[in-house]
């Protein structure tokens, strides 16, 4: 399988689960403003779309979004509980984070990264977004994982975007519980291993 990437993006997310389930892969660095992959292919024939993830399949198919990337890798290797199985309501539950990060957390804060936009309209957005916080610290009290005790690909998602707060002057020690998970997410060895081959740790 192929990984198409660009550092500090929400690919970060299917190649931690990559490594955390000890998949073979190849990484494809791509530019995202010129839509060219590192060995110098047009991106846009990969994914029109134009933006990273996208996955590309030994048989050549191409599957593109994040959630949907995640729980396609976690289903290829079921006994690594990274996702419940098909069908349950557990698996409904982490559909229902996957869901919550997509709309609220990482459509929320990629607003902010458009430098063309007012203060005081990013004031609204990062209002919100402290809103979103505020409940994320409610729901991880007593908790190790989004899910409970153990992690899923949903927590390599809400790392991934959370991550980007670094660059929004976004404190998270002001939620001193999200701040402690998001350490607890950050010391695993597949999280270490993929901000070491983006070069972005």
């Amino acid at each position: 399988m192929k990984l198409y990437y660009a550092p500090d993006t929400c690919s970060l997310s299917p190649h931690i689960v990559l490594r955390e389930l000890g998949l073979e892969f190849e990484l494809v660095k791509v530019d995202n403003r010129s839509k060219r992959t590192a060995d110098g292919r047009d991106f846009l024939t990969i994914n029109p779309k134009g933006y990273v993830a996208a996955l590309e399949l030994d048989d050549g198919k191409i599957l593109t979004e994040g959630p949907a990337i995640v729980q396609y890798l976690a289903d290829l290797e079921p006994e690594s509980g990274l996702a419940p199985g098909a069908g349950t309501w557990e698996r409904v539950r982490l559909q229902e984070w996957l869901n919550f990060i997509t709309s609220e957390i990482h459509a929320g804060s990629a607003l902010l990264f458009n430098s063309s936009l007012p203060e005081e309209v990013k004031s609204l957005y990062r209002e919100k977004l402290f809103r979103r916080f505020n409940f994320l610290e409610e729901q991880l009290k007593g908790k190790t994982c989004l899910m409970g005790a153990a992690f899923s690909v949903a927590d390599a998602y809400l790392y991934t975007v959370l991550g980007w707060c670094k660059f929004f002057a976004i404190d998270l020690n002001n939620w001193p519980g999200l701040s402690a998970y998001m350490d607890r997410i950050h010391a695993r060895p597949a999280v270490q291993a993929a901000l070491r081959a983006e070069a972005c740790d």
